[in-house]
C-alpha cells in the first residue's frame, strides 16, 4: 500500500513575501494538498469497493 499523506498545513503568517515568488509557499501547498485530496479519494472508493464485496 501507498504511504498514507498526512493532511497539509496552509503556511503559516508571514511565511509567504508577496513578491511572486516561482514557487510560491501557497504554490507548494496546493501541490500538495492535491496529492492529499486524490489519496483520500482513491481510499474511500477502495473502502466502498470492499465493503460491497463483502
Amino acid at each position: 500500500m501507498t504511504e498514507l499523506l498526512e493532511k497539509p498545513l496552509p503556511p503559516a503568517d508571514g511565511e509567504c513575501c508577496d513578491s511572486a515568488c516561482t514557487p510560491c509557499v501557497w504554490d507548494d501547498f496546493y501541490a500538495k494538498r492535491k496529492e492529499w485530496r486524490l489519496q483520500q479519494v482513491a481510499l474511500k472508493e477502495k473502502q466502498a469497493q470492499d465493503n460491497e464485496s463483502n
